[in-house]
């Protein structure tokens, strides 16, 4: 595997194997790479014939009160890993090299009605953040198909409609969600938790699992439900931020004649926000 610090060494790099034809496959992370991320690489492998990864914690994408310098920096060890899972190229730039004054973009890119609700009104301008900066690595990796975490459901979904709508020439696929014995989806934000929070932890999953079979079951009162399922979870331990049902394709409130539906929740744990979904299909 080979790593790039700078733009233009990557796509001098990229660029001999695109005039021969390779198909490039793309995975954007943040590093500290745990299974999940792994298992992005290794579909990948399965849907190009180079494999493209990127490791940059993305100053704007998070907001003032949140943890830009406690987030984990493991390169030494994301490179191991990415290597032994056949990672061709990875691109490790610093936040100057991404942005003229280190810290954001004067250009910036939001997908409006997808930006501002669920974790974007917990997180006010996250997505803005998430949105620019991947449009940013597309225009510089410039891949035939890129590979994200259903984990992240609603980054999912605005970067889809943001490719869509700008013409981009990227496929975008979403992988299974990576979990643990005890259905805790994979995250970086696990290595937050102490061993106490990481035994109460899989109940957020267990929780998704519990309204998704009452919903199954024909429950239509989802605002009862959804309280229910806040008060499970803070019996648990939790502090609430939000559980809601959405329809799949726009994450708006569903309509009676709704199928395809969204659990997304999203809770505190100790230091750590945790965040989970689970998708159904009514009868």
């Amino acid at each position: 595997m080979k790593t790039f610090h700078t733009v233009a060494e990557l796509r001098q790099a990229l660029k001999t194997l695109r005039l021969q034809d390779k198909r490039i496959a793309f995975v954007p992370t943040m590093g500290n790479l745990h299974d999940g991320h792994l298992q992005l690489i290794r579909k990948a492998k399965e849907l190009g014939d180079v494999v493209v990864s990127s490791i940059f914690v993305n100053p704007m994408q998070f907001s003032a009160n949140e943890d830009l310098e406690r987030y984990p920096r493991t390169l030494a060890e994301d490179q191991r890993h990415l290597e032994a899972d056949g990672c061709d190229f990875l691109f490790a730039p610093d936040a100057r090299e991404m942005y003229p004054d280190g810290k954001r973009s004067q250009t910036q890119i939001e997908v409006t009605g997808l930006s501002d609700i669920l974790c974007g009104a917990s997180r006010p301008g996250h997505f803005v953040g998430v949105a620019t900066v991947v449009t940013k690595l597309f225009n510089i990796v410039q891949p035939d198909v890129a590979i994200f975490g259903n984990k992240d459901y609603q980054q999912l979904k605005v970067i889809e409609n943001m490719t869509r709508d700008l013409s981009s020439n990227v496929e975008i696929i979403g992988a299974d969600i990576a979990r643990n014995e005890q259905g805790l989806a994979l995250s970086s934000r696990n290595g937050y938790l102490t061993p106490e929070e990481l035994a109460v932890a899989p109940a957020l999953y267990q929780t998704l699992v519990w309204a998704k079979q009452e919903l199954m079951q024909g429950c239509a009162d989802h605002d009862q439900l959804r309280e229910q399922a806040q008060q499970k979870l803070e019996a648990a331990g939790f502090r609430r931020d939000y559980f809601e049902i959405r329809a799949q394709h726009n994450l708006q409130t569903p309509t009676e004649e709704e199928k395809r539906l969204v659990i997304l929740a999203a809770a505190f744990l100790g230091k750590a926000r945790l965040i989970d979904n689970i998708t159904l299909e009514l009868p």
